[in-house]
């Protein structure tokens, strides 16, 4: 008879429950012993829901001595069990805080409970904040006789609550600036310090008090210290996730990478097993990223460019509520991760994707009901006529779908904007809705004549899609239709009154040359050309290619 499988610790944070409880725990206690073992002050940058405050409680409970809970995990022979410090943890996660009045009294309420946990007072009468925070350590180390464990949960919650008021979310940094800032004046007393969030605000301007941190967020000996690696799927979840299609899985939620070995999203993978193993946006649909959405249109952000963004580490790193940059925030919220790096001018830069198929295609949905201004169900109708098309290989059909898409676009968009003057617009927007439908998307495809816009792949399909913005009249064609090129001959729609430029320049640079002779339903080249004052689609041509064909 088969055992039955371990509970799933869907949304359970505390280490003890899991332990005792008899839920599946993936060991994470290599990484408690490295930091433990060769630092004091760390930090460390991940996206929601990614196990965070799963590990914190478990260095609490690791620091105050809870042998039992270890036993046959990495840590348990190697840890000094007869020491046990006293643990302050601060943890903002919860609720919301709306101006600093509220965070302070957040902050009095957290201190209170935690000195009445380690049996003490704080002496608020003679004390502010920092006063009160700071004897509370000298206090626990003197009671307890070893130094003082502080480990703070989402540091940064109570700015990024606010942070679409960039005067309340600043009041509130400077709050959280003052209580931090008592770290550096009781060093003598602490052990450990460990700080979480989703964002990383520079030094300057909320760190300068602590400037001790060791930033930990793109380490490679930490990379995977929260998520599940592949080898924790199998080991621990193997049971769970039989029958599944790796690849599959893989495809829809792993990727997310820092330097190391990528890693699932542990929620994902949870609510993957819990939810009958059917594939949906469980990570994505936690979150709120309404204010990045506007952002992006906003900064007027080429959505291609996010399958090959290019970034500093000053980039990465710094984050500030009064210069936000969007690749920034994009990639310390989990909507883009590492891809790989290089040095160029004695720097070290990060090449960044979107990390799976989950984000991509949600992203997009998120992206695209920016744009039309509807409700998620005022996009179903667009995105089955276009799928419907690029599966069937309807050329003329996706044409129309793709006139409908933009006529369907309010005019207030462009009020106040010069976004229909921009080609990037036209691609961005299209880009979103080839996402959404899963598409295999190649946007700046390369080949040895140049790039074309994009290549989009669905259904045994490929789409070499070139994009032109009309701001002069369409030239006329010299002498008819254009001359037969190598390759063509099974079908196509060309104008026989004005030049296409954008199938022009397709078939000029032949950049569907190196899709040739590959097996499939369809090769098709299209040239699609807007027009910035009737911003929608005025001329669009294609043909079919012979793939066989060199």
């Amino acid at each position: 008879m088969q055992a039955p499988l371990k509970k799933l610790p869907i949304g359970i944070q505390t280490f003890r429950e899991i332990i005792e409880e008899g839920y599946v725990y993936v060991d994470k206690t290599d990484h408690a012993w490295a930091l433990a073992s060769s630092g004091k002050y760390y930090f460390l940058s991940r996206p929601r829901r990614f196990g965070k405050s799963l590990f914190l409680d478990t260095l609490k409970e690791l620091h105050e001595g809870s042998e039992p809970l270890f036993r046959g995990l990495y840590i348990h022979e190697r840890w000094d069990w007869s020491r046990r410090h006293p643990v302050i943890r601060l943890d903002f996660a919860g609720g919301v805080v709306q101006t600093r009045a509220e965070l302070d009294l957040r902050i009095e309420r957290m201190l209170n409970e935690n000195a009445e946990r380690l049996g003490l007072v704080c002496e608020w009468s003679r004390n502010d904040i920092t006063g009160c925070f700071s004897d509370l350590i000298r206090a626990a180390h003197a009671a307890s006789g070893q130094r003082v464990v502080v480990l703070v949960d989402e540091y940064d919650k109570p700015i990024l609550d606010n942070i679409t008021d960039s005067a309340c979310a600043a009041e509130v940094r400077e709050g959280l600036k003052n209580l931090y800032s008592t770290l550096k004046t009781r060093d003598a007393h602490l052990q450990l310090v460990f700080m979480t969030g989703v964002t990383k605000f520079s030094k300057v301007s909320l760190f300068s008090g602590i400037n001790q941190l060791e930033d930990i967020t793109l380490d490679a000996r930490f990379a995977t210290l929260c998520g599940y690696t592949q080898s924790d799927l199998e080991t621990c979840f193997g049971d769970h996730l039989q029958g599944v299609d790796r690849d599959r899985l893989r495809t829809w939620y792993n990727g997310y990478a820092f330097l190391g070995e990528p890693v699932y999203n542990p929620f994902d993978i949870l609510l993957f097993i819990a939810k009958g193993q059917q594939y949906r946006n469980y990570w994505f649909e936690t979150g709120n990223p309404s204010f990045l959405i506007e952002l992006l249109r906003a900064r007027r952000l080429f959505l291609p460019d996010l399958e090959g963004i290019e970034a500093s580490e000053e980039i990465l790193d710094s984050f500030d509520i009064e210069r936000i940059d969007p690749v920034t925030l994009l990639f310390q919220t989990g909507y883009l991760t590492i891809a790989g790096t290089r040095w160029r001018r004695s720097r070290l830069l990060f090449q960044l994707r979107l990390p799976n198929q989950e984000v991509k295609m949600a992203l997009a949905d998120h992206l695209i009901d920016g744009y039309l201004g509807t409700l998620p169900g005022g996009r179903d109708a667009q995105q089955d006529a276009l799928y419907d098309c690029l599966a069937a290989g309807d050329l003329d059909g996706l044409i129309a779908a793709i006139q409908r898409l933009f006529a369907g676009i309010p005019w207030r968009n462009f009020t106040h904007n010069d976004l229909a003057d921009s080609e990037g617009y036209y691609a961005s927007v299209l880009y979103a809705f080839l996402a959404s439908l899963a598409a295999e998307i190649i946007p700046e495809d390369i080949s040895n004549h140049g790039q074309v816009d994009l290549t989009a792949k669905l259904a045994g399909y490929i789409y070499v899609i070139e994009i032109k913005l009309m701001r002069t009249p369409l030239a006329p064609q010299e002498s008819g239709a254009p001359p037969p090129l190598a390759g063509e001959g099974v079908g196509e729609r060309v104008s026989r009154e004005f030049v296409n430029p954008a199938l022009a320049q397709i078939r000029a640079r032949d950049y569907s040359a190196k899709y040739r002779g590959l097996p499939g339903k369809g090769l098709f080249e299209l040239g699609l050309v807007f027009d910035s004052q009737a911003r929608n689609l005025v001329q669009a041509d294609w043909r079919r290619v012979d793939r066989g064909a060199g």
